[in-house]
């Protein structure tokens, strides 16, 4: 096969790439490495405001597969508009999960023992002691139990809860128990010690956590968002936290980044980190892998992983 490739890691440091295809290197640089006209299969760039990787869409006519480094999709969506039909659109099912759930067992831990204020405490020379929740006996809510739910409720399972509960779009059986869908949850929030967001972010998502969501949640529940940040709504967050009535903990906002003057960073009982869930030294072997497995699949016309969508026709 002869066909143009760009990827966002060097093709010359990914071994096991399929012969054939004009490999090229884009990161999301001003000046494309080649014409756009002629690439075939498109890795959008890993971790860049979602304008970059949209960018080189609409001049990509002969485009076939957009492949994500990413768990969602949903900064690559507005610009398949510009695609012709029966492009496929793939994600980074595999790369992510164990990264993203070590992050999220990290902050529902964090958060329940203090560890920010210990570490505030530290820097002023305090000894700070006291009373502090577990984790043990705890009932746990997962809402969105894809793979990276299914990897979170995994490290969940050494600590002894009382319950997990697991949510999705659709009711389903899963290997650990039941899966709720979606409309069950205003009666499944008020038994939740911690809920943990992992969820894609879509329409049916969006705003998913909102006023009357967050009012559903017990006093003193910790709300944990490893999905993206306009799963929540940011004002009713801050409304809830401000009264000290629930904690949260943050690794993805809406905005994000999040602006240095934004009340988020201030508010009592939140703990933000900096979209930390995916990038990790776990990371570059892992996708990697998955390069050049779907690469070989393409040159040799095989059945591609992890295909979301297809697109269906040209609309701009």
């Amino acid at each position: 096969m002869t066909a143009d490739v760009w990827l966002p890691i060097p093709p010359d440091e990914i071994e096991g790439l399929p012969k054939g295809p004009r490999y090229h290197f884009w990161d999301g640089g001003r000046e494309y490495p080649a014409d756009p006209a002629d690439c075939a299969f498109y890795v959008v760039p890993y971790m860049r405001p979602g304008d970059v990787g949209v960018r080189p869409l609409p001049l990509m006519s002969s485009v076939e597969v957009v492949q994500t480094l990413s768990a969602g999709v949903d900064h690559v969506q507005p610009g398949l508009r510009h695609l012709g039909p029966g492009v496929r659109l793939c994600n980074a099912r595999g790369v992510h999960e164990a990264s993203t759930a070590e992050l999220a067992l990290a902050l529902v831990l964090a958060s329940l023992r203090g560890l920010p204020d210990f570490v505030r405490a530290q820097d002023k020379g305090e000894w700070l002691g006291g009373f502090r929740p577990a984790l043990a006996d705890r009932n746990v809510l997962i809402v969105g139990y894809g793979a990276i739910g299914e990897a979170i409720e995994d490290r969940l399972v050494p600590f002894e809860l009382a319950r997990v509960v697991r949510v999705a779009r659709s009711a389903r059986a899963a290997e650990r128990g039941p899966v709720h869908p979606f409309t069950e949850l205003p009666a499944l929030l008020p038994e939740a010690d911690v809920v943990i967001l992992s969820t894609p972010l879509t329409e049916a998502t969006h705003h998913l956590v909102d006023a009357g969501f967050l009012a559903r949640m017990k006093d003193g529940a910790l709300l944990v968002n490893v999905a993206r940040g306009p799963v929540v709504d940011t004002p009713a967050l801050l409304t809830e936290v401000e009264s000290g009535r629930i904690t949260a903990a943050l690794d993805v906002t809406d905005p994000e980044p999040l602006p240095p003057d934004h009340p988020l960073w201030r508010a009592p009982g939140v703990l933000v980190s900096p979209h930390a869930g995916g990038p990790t030294t776990a990371f570059r072997p892992r996708a990697e892998r998955l390069l050049v497995n779907q690469l070989n699949r393409f040159v040799n016309r095989e059945e591609l992983r992890n295909v979301i969508l297809v697109t269906k026709s040209v609309s701009g």
